[in-house]
């Protein structure tokens, strides 16, 4: 049996708290938020963002950030990805040397680019990082659905050791060594899930969503490749397999904004009725920023940016995408001469 804190008491945080209490380690969640904690303890359910799911006993609740950390064999970062630096800035004073933590939430930081364990290693460069992710569901999870996840880090006995911590019959981890391509697949499937979700909003059909899709991994590829992250990983389950339950499900919050955003709500409109935390919006403008640093072209998301911030109506942007230039579908292939 492990100690472990959580620290963050959102959806998926909660549904992970299921995950590791069910294979037998003792875990604590934390929040800032004091009436979130309250209602855990006094309900052992989530009422607001994970309701119908019921926590065990014996997990404790916490506001006290130094209880959910120190002693801890591992520590489980899952607030939003534009509080990690925050956070992870107020756990630093506490955590142990080598002390693991797995990065759990999808988000690139829009003013300097890094990604999230980037950030963990800058703010706790004692700590030693890792990710956790893959197409899951908080809600599906929470109910022990079957579902396959992958768990990276530099180090083998690292990703190893948050795989043992995780896996169970219902919820599969996989391993790798390529943490950049796995956060970069991660945080920009949420900005293509805005798209797809635009798209349904507007009344459009499978044939726009599968597009969507595919030319939608097709930059999220050229993109990773041109940072050094592999092709591998991204035909994986943190790219394809993200992408496409992010733009499938209805408990995709990404697609859900989208989909009102279609609809002709503004973005801000689509976030306060979506009720929860948006990631997309916020990798958005840090996916151009990348495709920038880089020389990649990424019109989808680039149409996406102009329908988020610069007002774009949803059906202008996917007129100007159906319009571009005629091109091949693959450069690398070559015609019989």
């Amino acid at each position: 049996m492990a100690k472990l804190g959580i620290i963050g008491a959102g959806s998926w945080g909660t549904a992970l708290a299921v995950v590791l209490e069910k294979n037998g380690h003792d875990v604590v969640i934390w929040s800032a938020i004091e009436t979130e904690i309250q209602m855990l303890q006094e309900h052992h359910e989530h009422k607001e963002k994970l309701p119908g799911i019921q926590l065990a006993d014996n997990i404790r609740y916490t506001v006290q950030l130094q209880e959910a950390v120190v002693g801890m064999d591992a520590l489980v970062l899952a607030v939003p990805s534009m509080y990690t630096r925050q956070t992870a800035g107020r756990m630093a004073q506490y955590v142990s040397d080598g002390q693991l933590i797995v990065s759990v939430a999808k988000g690139i930081e829009e003013d300097t680019l890094m990604t999230l364990s980037q950030i963990i290693k800058q703010e706790i460069p004692q700590s030693v990082p890792a990710v956790l992710c893959g197409p899951s569901h908080a809600e599906e999870v929470g109910r022990g659905m079957p579902s396959a996840l992958v768990a990276g880090a530099k180090r083998r006995d690292t990703a190893e050791r948050v795989q043992h911590y995780f896996m169970n019959e219902a919820f599969r981890v996989y391993t790798s060594p390529d943490v950049l391509g796995m956060e970069i697949g991660a945080s920009l499937k949420n900005v293509i899930a805005l798209a797809a979700g635009m798209a349904d909003g507007l009344g459009y059909g499978d044939n726009t969503k599968a597009a969507l899709i595919t030319r939608g991994i097709n930059e999220i590829g050229r993109l990773g490749l041109a940072m050094g992250a592999k092709y591998e990983t991204l035909s994986g389950l943190t790219g394809i397999g993200d992408l496409i339950v992010t733009c499938a499900s209805m408990h995709s919050r990404n697609r859900r904004a989208g989909i009102l955003m279609g609809k002709g709500y503004s973005m801000q409109q689509a976030m306060d009725e979506v009720k929860m935390v948006v990631e997309g919006v916020y990798s958005a403008k840090a996916a151009m920023g990348l495709a920038q640093k880089y020389g990649v072209d990424l019109p989808i998301i680039g149409q996406v940016n102009a329908a988020l911030f610069e007002n774009k109506p949803v059906k202008d942007a996917v007129y100007e995408l159906m319009t571009r230039d005629k091109k091949v579908e693959h450069d690398e292939l070559a015609w019989e001469e």
